[in-house]
């Protein structure tokens, strides 16, 4: 018997977004971000936890996102502000499944 396949919404394909790149999707109303970045998949929440603006054009050195509207920035490997600070990204999860990338476990808001 086989496991069952986790609950979730297919976003791109995987050859879709390069090693050190990112795409802007929407799935089921919401804007999310998701980035190749050191061979692992990251996807976020389209939208700065201090302020609400888009991080979709922020600039990514490394794993490191910078709010394009304030300049914070953010470690996509853990979501937290660098430099401490309470704020932090809503990470997503995800799974790749037959080249797919699939936003896992999605539920509407």
């Amino acid at each position: 018997m086989s496991a069952p396949m986790p609950s979730g919404v297919a976003i791109c394909a995987v050859s879709e977004v390069a090693e050190g790149q990112r795409k802007l999707v929407f799935v089921e109303g919401r804007s999310v971000v998701v980035f190749r970045i050191e061979g692992q998949w990251r996807a976020i929440e389209n939208s700065c936890p201090h302020n609400g603006a888009s991080l979709a054009g922020g600039r990514l050195d490394g794993a490191v996102l910078s709010c394009p509207a304030h300049g914070l920035r953010f470690d996509l490997r853990t979501g937290r502000a660098v430099g401490g600070g309470h704020l932090c990204l809503g990470l997503l999860p995800t799974q790749v499944i037959d080249g797919q990338l699939v936003l896992t476990n999605v539920a509407a808001e």
